[in-house]
């Protein structure tokens, strides 16, 4: 069975990063509105314990602002070093202008007071919307982040108490989390990310198993962790790619696709979802070749 409604899975990449301000309450109720299945969200932990929505292990000098309103500059706080109340400081709701990440994202529309979230308040903000937690432990960097285990203990701490596990999908680069999960938590959904990076270090990334293990095929590596998803880059994904999947078993789920060419090619080669950053311009595309919208949802 496929992830989403009538089979195929928008998901919103931390809401709708190429049009509103990235994982904050504002970008995501923006988002429920043009009207997406899942959001894509990252979660990590402060210095206090608490589960927030944030991509990076520090603070972006990119979009972050301190309380006196100016951009922040590298070295930027670490978020397991800032207390919630320290966090809630921050002003993450435009991009600085100039920069290169405002120039990957024009037409991004800032809202100026935006702050990290709480992921609870997230969980709560329809009740309809899935998400897909991205657990942001890093293994490459010891001690920017939290634990594996202890960050997916976390989250599901949050997800148990907002009642909506039959809504949530959860997914890491670094595969201990979700093999974490696999061991305490089986029936939580579980999705495998992957990049050319991990997959090249994934002596480092995965934990254990290697791409040569399953004679190069990181499909196979991700249905022996039992699946059921695998997210891949999609620049990395090929059709033959997508079919050995499914094959498998398993469910497609490539990111980050914002070009309607890509958009239109892997939905052809038959993917079950697509992770965007413009959801605008899939639900164009899924128009075109008649796949159901998702319904919007003005918040």
């Amino acid at each position: 069975m496929r992830a989403g409604r009538g089979g195929f899975d928008l998901q919103g990449h931390r809401g709708a990063r190429g049009l509103f301000p990235e994982n904050t309450l504002e970008g995501f109720r923006a988002a429920l509105a043009i009207g997406v299945d899942t959001f894509e969200l990252d979660v990590g932990l402060t210095a206090d314990g608490v589960a927030v929505v944030h991509h990076d292990p520090a603070l972006n000098p990119d979009v972050a602002r301190g309380p006196d309103g100016a951009w922040l500059t590298p070295p930027t706080p670490l978020l397991h070093d800032l207390t919630l109340a320290a966090l809630l400081q921050y002003d993450v709701g435009r991009l600085r202008p100039g920069s290169a990440y405002a120039a990957r994202n024009p037409e991004q529309q800032p809202h100026d007071g935006a702050r990290i979230p709480r992921l609870d308040a997230v969980l709560r903000i329809d009740p309809a919307v899935r998400f897909n937690l991205e657990m942001k432990s890093d293994p490459a960097h010891a001690g920017r982040t939290v634990d594996a285990a202890t960050l997916a203990d976390a989250v599901m701490a949050e997800v148990d108490a907002a009642g909506i596990l039959s809504r949530v999908t959860v997914e890491s680069f670094d595969w201990r989390g979700p093999r974490h999960l696999r061991r305490t938590r089986p029936a939580v959904r579980l999705a495998w990310l992957t990049t050319a990076e991990t997959v090249r270090d994934a002596a480092l990334w995965w934990g254990g198993p290697h791409p040569s293990d399953f004679g190069g095929s990181v499909a196979r590596a991700v249905a022996a962790e039992g699946g059921p998803i695998w997210a891949p880059d999609q620049a990395d994904l090929t059709e033959a790619m997508v079919q050995e999947a499914h094959d498998l078993g398993l469910l497609v789920l490539p990111w980050t696709v914002n070009q309607p060419e890509r958009m239109r090619q892997l939905i052809a080669w038959g993917v079950d979802g697509l992770i965007t950053d413009r959801p605008d311009l899939a639900r164009g595309v899924m128009r075109e070749v008649g796949l159901p919208l998702p319904p919007a949802r003005p918040c």
